[in-house]
Parts: structure tokens; sequence; C-alpha cells
């Protein structure tokens, strides 16, 4: 009898061992396919940042129904959880660019506002410019980095000398974990105009991302940028296929760390995620030097 009892409590604990294992290895399944849909979902919202295509969830309000800030104050929006306080280091090249590089900007499409592509030939791979976004929110200063993308240098300096980013809203803020970014640069303010070419991608398989850059949106096709930038206030979570080009300075991350604490309303987190900034933001000026 005591023989068979053994068997039973060995056979017993057999089954429960069986069963955690199962048990284990469902978990271990469910882990690995969270992962796989956290990737994904960052690959498709940053996919469709930049022109995109005509979505009528992300169209700007006009500028008699936009509430000014003393008539009204701004309704609660979906905010972030967290941000983090600290700045990533701006990346650098593995390998340095030559002194002076060639650049194309072939055309493409309708510019959403009158605009001439930069230059093409000679252009600076060394040093760095200030540009300062004054904004309806408060003042942005960022430090171009010619030496880790002299042809989106050569460009957003192009833009802003000819005022091209004076008067246009930041259409388009992101607080999800993963993904905290505020987008700027489309004068349409839909988040499909562009300067009516495309520049190249300057990428390298090491970028990655985090509070305080200044990155390039585009579509999910390579060379597709153009005008539209968007600055990293908090995490990012992509894969290297964005251009880096320049920082965001403390005093300029307090301002966009105040209109994401604002939160956004959401109306394009069915399309590519976020929404407009609750705190309307006009960039009023942007000036070089």
């Amino acid at each position: 009898m005591r023989r068979d009892a053994a068997k039973r409590k060995l056979a017993s604990q057999q089954a429960r061992r069986a069963q955690q294992a199962a048990r284990r290895r469902r978990i271990a399944v469910i882990s690995s396919a969270a992962v796989v849909v956290v990737v994904l979902v960052g690959v498709v919202l940053l996919s469709t940042l930049g022109k995109g295509g005509s979505d009528p969830g992300s169209a700007a309000p006009s500028a008699s129904a936009a509430p000014s800030a003393e008539a009204q104050p701004p309704a609660a929006g979906t905010t972030p959880e967290s941000i983090p306080t600290e700045a990533v280091a701006v990346p650098t090249r593995p390998t340095p660019l030559p002194a002076s590089v060639s650049c194309a900007y072939p055309a493409e499409g309708q510019a959403a506002k009158p605009v001439n592509p930069p230059p093409t030939s000679d252009v600076s791979a060394k040093g760095t410019v200030g540009v300062t976004l004054a904004t309806s929110a408060g003042t942005v200063p960022l430090t171009l980095d010619r030496a880790l993308a002299p042809c989106t240098v050569n460009n957003f300096v192009s833009l802003a000398q000819q005022k091209y980013f004076d008067a246009t809203t930041c259409h388009r803020l992101t607080t999800d974990p993963g993904l905290q970014v505020l987008q700027c640069g489309d004068p349409t303010g839909s988040g499909s105009g562009g300067p009516g070419y495309t520049i190249p991608d300057e990428v390298f398989p090491q970028l990655t991302y985090g509070r305080g850059l200044l990155a390039m949106a585009k579509t999910s096709a390579p060379n597709s940028g153009g005008s539209q930038f968007f600055m990293v206030y908090g995490d990012a979570q992509l894969p290297p296929d964005y251009t880096v080009f320049g920082s965001i300075s403390p005093e300029g991350l307090q301002v966009v760390d105040q209109i994401a604490r604002t939160g956004h309303d959401n109306s394009l987190a069915a399309q590519a995620g976020g929404g407009k900034p609750v705190q309307p933001v006009t960039i009023e000026s942007a000036t070089v030097g």
C-alpha cells in the first residue's frame, strides 16, 4: 500500500510540474508577442510621421475656431504619464564625413508654401548652427549639427532663412511611452504638407533617439523627408530610419514639456497616433544665428 501511495504522490508531483512548465511557456509566448506588438506599433506610428496622406482627422482648426488663451482655458487632454528629465547625448557618426558634401533635393509634389530648394554643392559638414524658434508657447533654441547631417542642416537653414516656418503650427503631439515627440514644420497644419522637394536620409545603424534630440519626419519610403521635423522631449524607441540633425536646449525642452503636459486631443489616434496639442503651438519665427 505504501508503495502504491508513493507512486500516486510521484505521479501527482509530475503532473503538477508539467502544468507549471506549460504555464511558464504560455507566459513566455504572451510576453514575446507583447514585445513584438510594441515594436510594430512604434514602427507604424513613425512611418506616418511626415507627409503621410491627406487625413481629415489631422486637419488643423481654422484660426477663427481656435480658442484664445485669455478667452478660454484649454480642455484636459491626453498627457504623458511621465517625462524623462535627462537629455541624451547627441549621436556622432561612426565614420566622419569629409569637410564638404554634395546634396540632392529632387522635386516632389506641390509646395505647401512658396520656397526655393537649398544649394546642392559644397555643403559644409563642419561645425554647428544655432536656430531659435520663437513660438506662442515660448522660445525654443536649437543647435544644428552639420557633421551629423549636413544636407538636412543645409535644408533647415534654407527654409528658416526663407521664413518657411514662420506662422506655422506644430500639428502633432504624442505622449505614449516609447514615443514622446512634438511634430512641426508643415505650413498646412495637416501633416501632409512639404516644400515641394525631398531631402536625403542621413542615417546610420547606430542611431538611437531620446530626450533633447531634433529629427526629421518622413513617410515609410526612404529619402522622403522635406520640412517636417520632430522634437523628442521624452522616450522615442524607433528604428534608425529618421535623420537626427541637432538638439534642443534645456530651456527649449522646458517649453516643449509644458506643451506635452497640457496634452493632445487624441484626434490622430486612429491614424498616426497622438493628436493636436491642446495648447495650440505656433512657430512665430525661426531665426538663424
